[in-house]
């Protein structure tokens, strides 16, 4: 594999492990304990892993192998539930269909979008409002919903934990993004990843170098791994190894925009080396559409001004939508 797709494997110092049982404490001590480990990880590259996060395992074996039994089925299966035919943005995407890094070739992937469950009377969905809508559900796999359904509920709950220690981490007060997390957005994405091919065009992999765009990502993936994080030298990489049972959580750019980059949004990317299918499930939550997203007064340092005008959830989603669906 060429040199430029290669990775160096790091302690766990580097993308730490956060116990965050303490989140769910009655005592504000704890939480705020969890709250610290937050933030140094949050002001050092915004990635690391959660564990004791409350997710049972038997959902996340159950969620790994219907989003497999998807994937292997068959092309008219996947066809039934083609991106193309849902006005937001759910269901399938084949492969080499989005490119997320400028310059690069299209990402080896092929994905499964499922957002909020919203009947076609739903006035958000009446206004068109920006991935609002029904899901799309392949009819041949009665087991797919049920269980692609629960693990987005609980994932909703798992986010608006996260989002009061972050509240904490930034020296709020830990409901300070309780209206962010009202009528929340979020998007789940199964992912299929092949083996990185030998004959690759150059710079083509399984997910190009980006920063993601919502709030934050809770990823879960296979033991297969290939998740690479962009170091603070130029041109390194580090090995996002797979850790069993923790999700791999990072910032997006929202958070990185209403911190005036405090907290950071790191670029990274996916090179399936493991000469295996790869399998990942990341849960992007984006929050309340209608939230206003204002740099934070308690991250300018004396004399510094915003980076970043004003914006909601949504003028800053369909923003970054623009930047990769051309």
């Amino acid at each position: 594999m060429a040199s430029t797709l290669e990775a160096v494997r790091v302690s766990n110092s580097a993308l730490p492990i956060i116990d965050i049982g303490g989140l769910s404490s009655s005592s504000l001590t704890d939480r705020k304990a969890v709250a610290e480990r937050l933030r140094t990880a949050c002001l050092d590259n915004g990635f690391f892993y959660v564990v004791n996060h409350g997710v049972p395992g038997d959902l996340t074996d159950a969620l790994f192998a219907q989003t497999r039994r998807f994937f292997d089925s068959s092309d008219a299966t996947k066809s039934a539930v083609d991106k193309r035919l849902s006005f937001c943005q759910r269901g399938f995407e084949p492969m080499r269909a989005q490119t997320l890094e400028a310059g690069a070739p299209p990402d080896l992937k092929e994905s499964f979008y499922i957002g909020p469950e919203l009947s076609l009377d739903d006035p958000r969905v009446i206004a068109r409002r920006f991935n609002h809508g029904p899901n799309l559900w392949p009819s041949e796999m009665p087991g797919f919903r049920p269980v692609m359904e629960a693990y987005f509920s609980t994932m909703l709950e798992l986010s608006r934990k996260l989002m009061t220690g972050l509240a904490l981490a930034l020296d709020l007060d830990e409901q300070y993004f309780a209206a962010y997390c009202t009528h929340a957005h979020a998007t789940l994405r199964l992912l299929h990843y092949p083996p990185q091919p030998p004959n690759a065009a150059p710079g083509e992999k399984g997910a190009g170098a980006h920063s993601d765009f919502g709030g934050i990502t809770l990823l879960l993936q296979d033991e297969a791994g290939g998740l690479q994080v962009q170091g603070k030298s130029a041109g390194e990489w580090i090995h996002a190894t797979p850790v069993p049972g923790a999700f791999v959580v990072n910032l997006g750019d929202m958070i990185a925009r209403w911190t005036n980059d405090r907290f950071r949004s790191t670029v990274h990317r996916v090179v399936n080396a493991s000469g295996r299918e790869r399998y990942s499930v990341p849960f992007f939550f984006s929050g309340n559409p209608d939230q206003e997203v204002e740099c934070l007064p308690s991250c300018l340092a004396s004399g510094e001004v915003p980076k970043y005008p004003p914006t909601t959830v949504e003028g800053h989603l369909r923003e970054m939508y623009r930047r990769t669906y051309k």
